[in-house]
């Protein structure tokens, strides 16, 4: 029987040593950046997405032994444990089978079957299914029993049939010779549950084999289902599956053959159809769910990595009709320096008092960008905003910012703590300034829910989504890394290795102390102990530090190795600081990468991520993506027409494809089958959220507010 290093090694294709090596980094406590980023050479580099699978299946095979073991503690105490059941329980692959095994042994609520025993006539079942000479009926005359309600042999017999089915029933081979039946037959159909339109009108007459079923198609019949507009069913043919059932059952021309097929008829119909369907649509759904939450995970990650417009003076502009627009001006580093209120949908006099108001703040405060959240009232605003630069004039810009999830954020606590001055309106304009500024530093304050990228965020699993989700945010933020003298508590969170209280402890110390000098001093936080600070070291910049290695992504166990490097390749620190080191890799090429990193002390990887951050000290990774996409003027749908090229933002990445941003307040639907020429399983393997892309306009449906847009000619130029 293979261990479980040994099955999750043969799942994701690498060495089993690497596979138990990372079982025991993360058996040790170690988080899985920090394993990702400084344990390379125990894990021959695998990535932290692959890492985190490895860990969720840790997690389920570990969780599956356990089970097992219950399992079979539970069927000995009965005494029907056998070596053939527990060889079977030990080779259990997944969780559905092991609990098939269990299924004849396990508790239940009183059934059909269960009453029949009570009143004796589970001899008389097995007597049946023994397949004797006699007829079933003279069987059952020997166990006509009035006091136990056994009044006719009718009564006899209606109670053996429910034990034989729900024997039939509770065989783990039978229902997997039926499964395999419903794989390669069965269909799922959806109808119209009321004669009313709406969203699902797409699935008011649907049908789909089992195999060729998509997630969002799943998703959507299933949330159809649960807003009662639609009625979903499998289909299979019964009579073949019964024909199916029946061949499985060892039987031979006796008085009790018609009998037993009966029963199997009745298991089939009552027990094991009904199960069987209801494991289908949840089987279907899991996979659904894990496919979208894969998307989500896949979107999330570009949106929080958007390169930051740092060190401008930014304006944020929370759009609103009725409550009018809310406005925050921040500095460069998201100190709040102004805000207001005004009313640009309200008519064209409030328009213009607007134009002037902002016109004015710009002014005082020096406003470089614009940014314009795209919830309600973001059409009218933004043609304000166009209207007002090419007034004023100067080197002023805007930017659409997506604003999912700033209202969640401004009703936080969180929010209410970090701006308790403010209304919690102005909070979100804030938000929305900030988010510009840095995406990832405003982001992580709101639970990845509530972002918006991917399809049906509210009908996944809440802890699987949470999970992978909160994995995504950690995995940004200690690749980007943090400054420990800025970084709020919900950003240092998000750190490898660091609590809440251990976060909060951090802009405690910094408060009461000062900046820190050094990543030592980090070593002198309350509740922050070594463990700790080996897990969040390497992630943690101080670039007031008098080593510069303190401002990079370098762990301080690796900096002798750091300093080696450099005093082999004819390098110092003062070179690192003054950013000097320009071929630190061809000279390392020169000499021999494995007999340098031997001389370091370190492996390979681990040397040459060294010398990445050696040449580019203090660098931000995200500065290395396409910039955001900031505009001066404003389209209008109208002025849409077909074959127009636009460039434009990816903003969302679906499975039946892509939403891109541009510049007209609706985004346009780039089809899966209008990205490029060749065949994609799915629109992730071309683009990701923050991509900037050249589309062509194929369509505009100005009354449904619908823009078809096409990659393929664009690119075809």
């Amino acid at each position: 029987m293979k261990t479980i290093a040994e099955r999750i090694a043969e799942e994701l294709k690498v060495k089993q040593n690497y596979v138990e090596n990372v079982i025991s980094l993360i058996d040790e406590g170690n988080t899985i950046p920090f394993i990702a980023r400084y344990r390379k050479e125990m894990h021959g580099t695998m990535d932290d997405t692959t890492l985190r699978t490895l860990e969720e299946r840790l997690t389920y095979l570990r969780s599956l032994e356990e089970r097992k073991e219950t399992v079979k503690k539970s069927i000995e105490e009965q005494g029907k444990l056998t070596e053939e059941l527990s060889k079977a329980i030990d080779e259990a692959e997944t969780l559905s089978k092991l609990e098939d095994l269990y299924r004849p042994y396990k508790q239940k609520k009183r059934t059909r079957a269960t009453i029949a025993k009570e009143k004796g006539l589970e001899p008389l079942a097995l007597a049946i299914m023994m397949q004797g000479a006699e007829v079933p009926a003279k069987l059952a005359e020997k166990y006509i029993d009035k006091e136990k309600g056994v009044e006719t042999v009718e009564d006899a017999l209606a109670g053996a049939s429910d034990i034989i089915a729900e024997n039939i029933s509770n065989d783990a081979e039978k229902r997997d010779i039926l499964r395999e039946l419903i794989k390669k037959t069965a269909v799922i159909e959806s109808k119209a549950a009321k004669e009313e339109d709406s969203v699902y009108r797409n699935y008011y007459d649907f049908s789909q084999p089992l195999g060729k079923m998509q997630g969002h198609q799943t998703l959507a019949i299933n949330r159809g289902e649960k807003e009662e507009f639609l009625k979903v069913s499998v289909v299979i043919d019964a009579e073949a599956a019964k024909t199916k059932l029946r061949k499985s059952i060892t039987t031979k021309e006796s008085p009790a053959k018609d009998f037993i097929y009966a029963a199997s008829d009745d298991a089939y119909d009552r027990l094991i159809w009904p199960s069987l369907e209801r494991e289908v649509r949840s089987d279907l759904t899991e996979v659904a769910c894990d496919g979208a939450i894969h998307n989500f995970a896949l979107n999330l990650k570009p949106l929080l990595m958007q390169p930051p417009v740092k060190g401008s003076v930014t304006m944020g502009l929370d759009p609103g009709y009725r409550n009018g627009c809310k406005v925050a001006v921040v500095d460069g580093t998201g100190k709040v320096l102004d805000t207001t209120v005004v009313y640009p949908t309200f008519n064209e006099t409030k328009r213009e008092e607007a134009i002037t108001k902002l016109s004015a703040i710009i002014k005082k405060d020096k406003v470089r960008h614009i940014a314009i959240g795209n919830g309600t009232a973001s059409r009218e605003t933004e043609s304000m905003a166009a209207d007002m630069i090419k007034r004023i004039g100067g080197d002023v810009s805007y930017a659409i910012v997506n604003e999912a999830g700033a209202s969640v954020y401004s009703a936080s606590k969180l929010a209410a703590e970090e701006f308790p001055d403010y209304d919690v309106n102005i909070r979100s304009a804030v938000s929305i300034a900030r988010r510009l500024q840095d995406p990832l530093a405003e982001l992580v304050k709101i639970e990845p829910q509530a972002i918006g990228v991917g399809q049906y965020q509210h009908d996944m699993p809440e802890k699987q989504l949470e999970a992978t989700l909160t994995g995504v945010v950690e995995d940004c933020v200690n690749a980007v890394g943090v400054d420990v003298n800025t970084a709020s508590p919900s950003l240092l969170t998000r750190v490898s290795g660091l609590t809440k209280t251990t976060a909060k402890n951090i802009v405690l110390y910094r408060e009461e102390n000062g900046a820190f000098k050094s990543r030592k001093e980090i070593t002198k936080v309350p509740k922050l102990g070594p463990k700790a600070y080996e897990q969040c070291a390497g992630f943690l910049r101080v670039p007031e530090s008098k080593q510069v290695l303190d401002n990079t992504a370098v762990h301080p166990e690796s900096y002798k190795a750091a300093e080696k490097l450099l005093e082999i390749c004819g390098y110092t620190t003062e070179d690192v600081k003054n950013k000097n080191i320009k071929d630190l890799t061809d000279r390392i090429e020169a000499k021999g990468k494995k007999n340098i990193a031997e001389e370091c002390g370190v492996g390979v990887p681990t040397m040459m991520d060294i010398a990445s951050e050696l040449m580019k000290p203090g660098r931000d990774p995200r500065e290395e993506l396409p910039p955001v996409v900031l505009r001066h003027d404003v389209l209008d749908i109208k002025d849409l027409k077909a074959d127009m090229e636009l460039t434009g933002t990816v903003r969302n990445v679906i499975d039946f494809g892509v939403f891109v941003d541009i510049g007209v307040h609706q985004d346009g639907l780039v089809h899966i089958s209008q990205i490029c020429d060749r065949y994609i399983k799915h629109p992730s393997e071309v683009v990701s959220v923050g991509d900037i892309v050249k589309v062509k306009v194929l369509d505009v449906d100005e009354k449904k507010n619908k823009i078809s847009l096409t990659m393929k000619l664009a690119k075809s130029k």
